[in-house]
């Protein structure tokens, strides 16, 4: 289940961020409204941003066809001509182009919209908005959801406006995914903490690409720091790839963005700490990043805030690096979600600087 400290207005603030629609029109009417569940505020994006889009024009693009024709049209099959004793109908097996809108993108939206009509737990207007959006789709096969390549989906000029909606729906089927019972399939009410995971990091590196350009913000990988004299076996270390990486002259920071269901681990004795894997995984890269042992790399762990009493709160220097741990309170009204990210880059600072201010 999704935290319920998140509120939902933010989801889709997130959303915005992550797949790069924070310009988009309508995002303030869509802001200003109350959603009480989660699948509501996908919906409503969908219906206003679908309807845009069909006002704008759907997608189209050149799709291979094959048929049998009287007339030649593209480029002649001769193989399946023969095959097929096309001849004999005075007919031939062309292969050519046709430009539609029956592509994989228009395909992943009417699947979704579907699903959502079918299984969501979605406001009956709302129903009825998405279902009026399918007459525009009608040109366009519907497949299952779990059949979608997201990985193979490319965005362009062209189509760029679709970014947001194929990121909604994809977090509809993965994040949401179908689950068939006895004589029934239904989604579940709430996002996997896996899938909101994936969203949160990209929120935050997106959030810095877009107001903050100046600090070279991305997800590098960071190299392993090993001797080459008598290093063996190499291949096998893992990758260190980090969430978001910024960086301001000499100094570099390494924010590594966490969603968890519980923010802190509890010991033995009843004592929370830190989660002890992110903070081994933390020093690891930030040591190995400070290549000139100058201390130059600091760290910190970003955890979505819970309802639990005892949050993260962490700001110590070990073997010269600054590695910490702090919340995003997404329950918040967004101006102060901003502030708290607008002090992360304070980290980039001297640690002695940053506490006398």
């Amino acid at each position: 289940m999704i935290d319920r400290t998140i509120a939902i207005s933010n989801v889709y603030i997130m959303l915005a961020y992550a797949f790069r629609a924070i310009r988009s029109r309508g995002k303030d009417r869509i802001e200003a409204q109350r959603f009480d569940h989660l699948h509501d505020l996908l919906a409503e994006i969908l219906v206003r941003g679908v309807g845009a889009q069909v006002k704008r024009g759907l997608h189209r693009d050149y799709l291979n066809r094959r048929d049998e024709l009287a007339t030649v049209r593209g480029r002649i099959n001769i193989t399946r001509t023969i095959a097929t004793r096309s001849m004999t109908r005075g007919r031939m097996v062309c292969e050519f182009d046709e430009y539609e809108a029956d592509t994989p993108h228009n395909r992943a939206l009417k699947s979704v919209i579907v699903l959502l009509i079918r299984s969501g737990d979605v406001d009956a207007s709302r129903k009825a908005a998405l279902r009026r959006l399918l007459p525009y789709l009608d040109a366009v096969t519907l497949i299952a959801p779990t059949s979608i390549r997201w990985d193979a989906l490319t965005f362009h000029r062209a189509n760029a406006t679709y970014r947001l909606l194929l990121g909604v729906c994809e977090l509809v089927v993965r994040g949401l995914l179908p689950t068939e019972g006895p004589g029934a399939m239904r989604l579940t009410s709430w996002v996997s903490d896996e899938q909101m995971n994936r969203l949160y990091e990209r929120f935050v590196r997106e959030y810095f690409v877009l107001h903050h350009p100046e600090l070279s913000p991305g997800a590098p990988s960071v190299a392993w720091d090993f001797d080459d004299t008598n290093a063996h076996g190499v291949e096998q270390l893992p990758a260190m790839r980090t969430d978001v990486t910024l960086r301001s002259g000499q100094r570099t920071l390494i924010v590594d963005a966490k969603y968890y269901g519980q923010s802190m681990q509890v010991g033995m004795w009843g004592k929370p700490t830190v989660h002890s894997a992110n903070l081994y995984q933390m020093l690891a890269y930030a040591k190995n990043a400070d290549v000139h042992r100058d201390g130059s790399v600091s760290g910190l762990l970003l955890y979505a805030r819970t309802h639990a009493p005892e949050q993260p709160d962490l700001d110590v220097v070990i073997q010269g690096n600054r590695i910490g741990a702090r919340t995003l309170d997404l329950g918040q009204p967004w101006e102060i979600i901003r502030a708290q990210l607008e002090d992360i880059p304070t980290w980039l600072e001297d640690k002695q600087t940053a506490l006398t201010q």
